[in-house]
């Protein structure tokens, strides 16, 4: 699909100088800018592409003046990062726009069908679920018993809701995600057994989360494990039952989060975290990678190291850690120096 400057500037509020009717049906870098390609410059230092790119469309910001001639047209808008990136969405909408239902999907009689909705090829929707209007289901997907999908939300192959799982508005839940599989609740009994607790909860996802691949979040006990809006969750995330993740949460891959831990708003928690059970992370904190954190942080604390303490007394530490060896060394020295003085 091809777009002229003029319908860019449009959609992106801008204004056009240059070629208003030139068309574009690609994304580019601006330094690997080919004709047919549009692109940005937001950051000065790459200046210099957009005098020899080959880009047909560049977006800059207002205020910039360019210190040669340039060939491409250029669009001005009040942010060139910001448009660039809304147009990013935009593209990236168009290019997965898919709708329809395959004929090979198998879709219970009782099933909730939204306005617009594409369903791939070998799904299954169980009884009582409810699509919303322009949800886009992709092939090998199944979808348990009264599970809700809000308008707007991306479910890619592979997926698992289990029954009773709510997913919002506009979400997007990439390829083999487990959600609303069983926590992992045993109970010892008097023969030294474990004994499986009935895990009968269900999963909350809110509105605008992005859930990466193969994550697995699992149904509380009772009640609901609950995502709420905004948060963004990186690919191989294991979060238990029962545990809460506030709004606008940003989680990187492999973090494990034990169950009933509470997860305030804002935090930014890096690869590898493991945090324990019963925790409460409150809002604004920052996780370093590969944290382990066994207790409570207050709002805007940042942690670091396995057990997690403040990241800045952390990097202090570390000093010592890493010359650990010549400390050894220096204070065996001073041992035997002080022996020689006693016998002498």
């Amino acid at each position: 699909m091809e777009f002229s400057a003029i319908d860019i500037a449009s959609v992106l509020e801008g204004r056009v100088e240059g070629d208003a009717d030139v068309k574009v049906k690609t994304l580019s870098k601006i330094e690997e800018g080919k004709p047919g390609s549009i692109s940005f410059l937001s950051n000065l230092k790459y200046e210099s592409h957009l005098y020899d790119t080959n880009a047909s469309i560049v977006i800059v910001s207002e205020g910039f003046v360019p210190k040669q001639s340039v060939k491409s047209t250029l669009i001005y808008v009040e942010d060139a990062y910001q448009a660039f990136t809304k147009l990013l969405h935009y593209a990236d909408r168009m290019r997965n726009q898919k709708s329809g239902i395959d004929k090979n999907t198998q879709i219970h009689e009782t099933v909730e069908l939204g306005q617009n909705i594409y369903i791939g090829s070998f799904t299954f929707i169980s009884e009582g679920a409810k699509i919303g209007d322009e949800v886009m289901i992709h092939p090998n997907v199944f979808i348990g018993e009264n599970v809700s999908i809000g308008k707007g939300s991306i479910i890619y192959s592979g997926v698992k809701l289990y029954s009773n799982t709510e997913i919002g508005e506009n979400c997007i839940i990439h390829a083999n995600t487990v959600i609303g599989a069983d926590g992992f609740g045993f109970a010892p009994t008097p023969e030294g057994k474990m004994e499986k607790v009935p895990q009968i909860g269900n999963v909350i996802i809110g509105n605008d989360v992005e859930i990466g691949a193969s994550c697995t979040i699992d149904r509380a006990t009772l009640g609901s494990t609950i995502i709420r809006s905004g948060v963004k969750l990186d690919n191989q995330i294991q979060i238990a039952h029962n545990v809460e993740i506030d709004e606008n949460t940003v989680i990187a891959s492999q973090t494990g989060i034990a169950g009933s831990t509470k997860i305030g708003k804002n935090c930014i928690i890096g690869g590898q975290v493991g945090i324990i059970g019963h925790l409460k992370i409150g809002n604004f904190v920052q996780i370093q990678a590969q944290s382990g954190v066994n207790n409570d942080i207050p709002d805007k604390g940042k942690v670091y190291g396995s057990p997690a303490m403040e990241a800045s007394d952390f990097r202090k530490s570390y000093v010592y850690f890493r010359n650990f060896p010549s400390i050894v060394r220096k204070l065996e020295d001073l041992e035997k120096e002080f022996k020689q003085n006693i016998k002498s």
